[in-house]
């Protein structure tokens, strides 16, 4: 893409294996750079793949490449992505993404395109393409074959303007205050409510149009316009607001801020032991005992995608009948989150191999939970992502793990929720055999990392709104489809919990009860 004879590499065709999909691009630019029509100043710019591409590529620092903007991507390839969580084998990422981008490497050349020999050409790519499934199997820890593309490995080899795009619904957020803190280039943040998908059209918004703030950016960084972009705060961002979830969540509630920078001097980290929680359904005691369930996770159960089916996270409920449950409040007031928390907790499990789920819930006055930020640690990393150690059964083990990035305002009424489990399912495989999980709640605790008081900006930002509008749900018939299940509510029973879905569709609501081994039946 040319504008103002300053070219803009849009990377949406780039490969996203590490070890080829960015040693095509600095040739390009200096190609570009090069031409009569050409000021010499190149912008680099995607969504996430190309939001790879376009930091890996910044990070080889073509002379040319001036600036970038990277949409929905991550400086974490093992950690951040498709392949692992935690150290977790993802699962739904890793069976849809890299099976249909196999088929899509399979694809022949378009013939008008490639021209003469496009049949050979497609010959060779049936012989020689590799799934890249198998070797994201073979590298299970953090290796080489990550830190090659991944930014986080040296912010500093960036140069080039670099502006970041997130998402609080999007699985690609966790590079957004870290990388703001570690750059030494021109920078700049806008960290929005939105998924993996457009600003102008995903669930959730409030929804924006990027494309004016896009231009802002190649002006001041590949034309020199003096708009003032590099003087205004350097982080834009939607601080979130209790919102009843739902998988189809239209929007929600919150505001936009600017921020000065990263860190912040008003940061505070505020301990919540576990100790001093109310742990509901369960008698006070110094230890609690989980046993291990492989299908804990389902109501948050992707987390890089907010359209349907891919829905949103619902009512935390079902998930917290088999976690372990710890609860601070109600509060008294406003209680103001940024960045990323932490679990601190000593854990003993009964397995060499096991998982620990946290998820960060928000209580409201009726008992719905909804989900603020979540994270996972498979346990045999607990000392290094590169050299995993198995657990020594019944041995009691210090674990401390951050959780994903957080922005969001508990209210007054709300009360603060931890849920902990050993899986986060289907979002990630289960461990391998069945474990039983000790925690001790001395010394164990929730860090949150809190603001206190007000914005040092009072000036709002107001960013561009969108030009489309969003897409409507529709059935495989053509008609608007229905509602998934909008309410899920715990009743009490002999036998463990009962749950009750309520749905707008035509067919006529069931009641499932799970009983004391969790078998599914309809009564």
């Amino acid at each position: 893409m040319v504008r103002c004879s300053h070219p803009l590499v849009s990377t949406t065709t780039a490969a996203r294996s590490p070890s080829r999909k960015t040693t095509v691009f600095p040739p390009t630019i200096a190609w570009l750079a090069s031409q009569e029509w050409s000021s010499g100043a190149v912008g680099m710019y995607g969504t996430s793949w190309s939001g790879f591409n376009s930091l890996a590529v910044a990070m080889r620092r073509p002379p040319a490449l001036r600036a970038i903007c990277s949409i929905f991507a991550s400086d974490d390839r093992y950690a951040d992505d498709v392949h692992y969580f935690g150290g977790a084998l993802k699962q739904l990422d890793l069976v849809d993404w890299p099976l249909y981008m196999f088929l899509e490497n399979l694809l022949p050349p378009v013939p008008s395109v490639y021209g003469e020999g496009w049949r050979e050409q497609w010959a060779l790519r049936m012989r020689e393409v590799e799934p890249w499934v198998l070797r994201d199997l073979a590298e299970q820890t953090y290796s080489a074959y990550w830190k090659q593309s991944s930014l986080r490995e040296d912010y500093g080899a960036v140069e080039a303007a670099t502006m970041l795009v997130c998402g609080w619904a999007d699985g690609y957020k966790n590079i957004s205050l870290r990388a703001m803190a570690a750059l030494r280039c021109p920078r700049r943040l806008i960290l929005g409510p939105w998924s993996h998908a457009s600003t102008e059209t995903c669930l959730p918004g409030p929804n924006a149009d990027l494309v004016p703030e896009m231009a802002r950016w190649w002006d001041r960084w590949l034309r020199g316009v003096d708009n003032g972009v590099d003087r205004e705060p350097p982080i834009v961002l939607f601080m979130r607001r209790p919102t009843r979830p739902a998988p189809d969540l239209r929007e929600l509630r919150g505001e936009w801020r600017f921020e000065p920078g990263w860190p912040l001097e008003r940061s505070a980290e505020l301990p919540m032991p576990l100790a001093n929680a109310r742990a509901p359904g369960r008698l006070d005691g110094p230890t609690d005992e989980l046993e291990i369930r492989g299908d804990v996770g389902w109501t948050a159960w992707i987390s890089c995608a907010g359209g349907l089916p891919w829905g949103q996270p619902m009512d935390q409920r079902p998930d917290e009948a088999y976690s372990l449950v710890y609860e601070w409040g109600p509060l008294e007031r406003e209680l103001e989150v940024l960045g990323y928390p932490r679990l601190e907790v000593t854990v003993r499990s009964s397995a060499p191999v096991a998982f620990l789920s946290a998820k960060l819930c928000d209580v409201f006055p009726d008992g719905t939970s909804a989900l603020v930020t979540r994270g996972l640690l498979n346990l045999t990393h607990r000392d290094s992502r590169e050299h995993p150690s198995p657990l020594e059964p019944d041995r009691p083990y210090r674990i401390s793990f951050e959780l994903e990035v957080a922005g969001y305002i508990f209210e007054p009424g709300h009360r603060i929720r931890l849920d902990l489990a050993g899986t986060d399912w289907p979002n990630a495989w289960p461990p391998p055999e069945p474990v039983t999980l000790t925690v001790e709640r001395a010394g164990s605790a929730l860090v949150l990392p809190t603001l206190a008081g007000p914005p040092p900006i009072p000036e709002r930002p107001s960013l561009p709104p969108p030009t489309r509008e969003p897409h409507e749900i529709e059935s495989s018939r053509g008609r608007p489809g229905p509602s998934p299940p909008t309410a899920v509510r715990p009743r009490a029973t002999g036998g463990g919990r009962r749950w009750r879905s309520g749905t707008r569709a035509r067919s006529a609501s069931r009641r499932w009860t799970r009983g004391a081994r969790g078998s599914a039946r309809a009564p």
